[in-house]
């Protein structure tokens, strides 16, 4: 059974010579971009190179890193964003900013252009759509240095900032249950995205140690659209047993909960309890306040990018996994202690 593949494999799909196969792998000048296109492809999906890429494959390196959000106009990646320019400007890099819309494909195609322009590292957060990560490992196999950060992700060994989402979910439903919640709901992103589970987990457990049971149809899922995340609120708060807690993955989630509550004629906090992620600074202006998880975005982003620096300049330097302190926001959509006291 033959194992290896050789440069006549190649050439013999691609109706070539085993010369020019050659010379597109050598960046030879004489050779079309479109050939070279073609003969890396054939060679990658053939894994030629096995998990070595010779430098003549990969693109030039600039003095710039790529990076990938979900959307900038949420506030946590504006102020990461924030955090990654500081750092980039003290060690005088170029950083290209780019976002994935939460789509895979958008995401995907977004790093294949980043590595085509030569930057020398990338700083990404995975997009809600994304459950394949074979463009990440990948980059690792080229040994292009990749930081992920905010959002986890366990299928790829590689540099990573977060927080500890388990806690910070556990701490946050401790706090509902402190207060007299009884029946708390927990409203997810993408039920794939690991790092809504990971809240999920920190929430049932800690129902778990307060003797509070999981009730299944108190777990809702959305996919950050206006309309789903409202979808989810007004499926739970219009059950038969709505809940009198809500811990919601995002403060836009947490928000879409409060319409629905009042649409509903519920009163918060007294009926309804919410409590949000990313303490965005429009929770300090609603009506109730809301009561949101604070994430040290810049600083996210800040080592998020000392780290990928620090890879390029040292590329033998050992995988780093920084967990960073997130801490619970009360204001009034969690403050029943308030209303007794008036």
């Amino acid at each position: 059974m033959k194992t290896k593949v050789t440069l006549q494999d190649i050439a013999n799909i691609l109706g070539i010579s085993t010369a020019t196969v050659s010379r597109a792998l050598q960046n030879n000048s004489k050779i079309s971009e479109s050939v070279r296109k073609k003969v890396l492809k054939t060679a990658h999906d053939l894994n030629y190179f096995g998990h070595k890429f010779p430098e003549t494959v990969l693109p030039k390196k600039s003095n710039t890193i790529g990076v990938i959000v979900p959307k900038i106009t949420y506030h946590l990646y504006g102020m990461a964003i924030s955090g990654i320019e500081k750092a980039a400007e003290e060690s005088r890099i170029h950083i290209i900013i780019c976002q994935s819309d939460e789509l895979y494909e958008r995401e995907k195609n977004l790093t294949e252009e980043l590595l085509k322009i030569g930057v020398s590292g990338l700083i990404v957060s995975p997009a809600g759509e994304t459950k394949n990560f074979n463009h990440f490992v990948k980059l690792k196999e080229m040994g292009i240095p990749l930081v992920l950060f905010n959002r986890q992700c366990d299928e790829v060994a590689t540099d990573k900032v977060v927080i500890d989402n388990y806690k910070a979910s556990y701490d946050a439903t401790e706090h509902l249950i402190s207060i007299g919640c009884k029946h708390i709901a927990y409203i997810g992103g993408p039920q794939f995205l690991q790092i809504s589970n990971k809240r999920a987990l920190g929430y049932m457990q800690a129902l778990k140690d307060a003797d509070i049971s999981i009730d299944e149809k108190q777990i809702e899922y959305c996919n950050f659209t206006k309309e789903s995340n409202l979808s989810a609120a007004r499926k739970l708060l219009y059950s038969p047993h709505p809940p009198d807690g809500i811990l919601a993955f995002s403060d836009q989630i947490a928000i879409a909960a409060m319409m629905a509550a009042k649409e509903r004629g519920l009163k918060i906090p007294e009926d309804l309890a919410i409590i949000g992620f990313n303490n965005e600074p429009v929770d300090e202006l609603l009506e109730p306040s809301l009561s949101s998880i604070d994430q040290p975005a810049f600083q996210m982003g800040y080592e998020s990018a000392q780290l990928l620096i620090q890879k390029i300049n040292n590329p033998s330097n050992e995988i780093s996994h920084k967990v960073l302190k997130s801490e619970l926001i009360i204001r009034n959509s969690t403050n029943r202690n308030k209303l007794k006291s008036m």
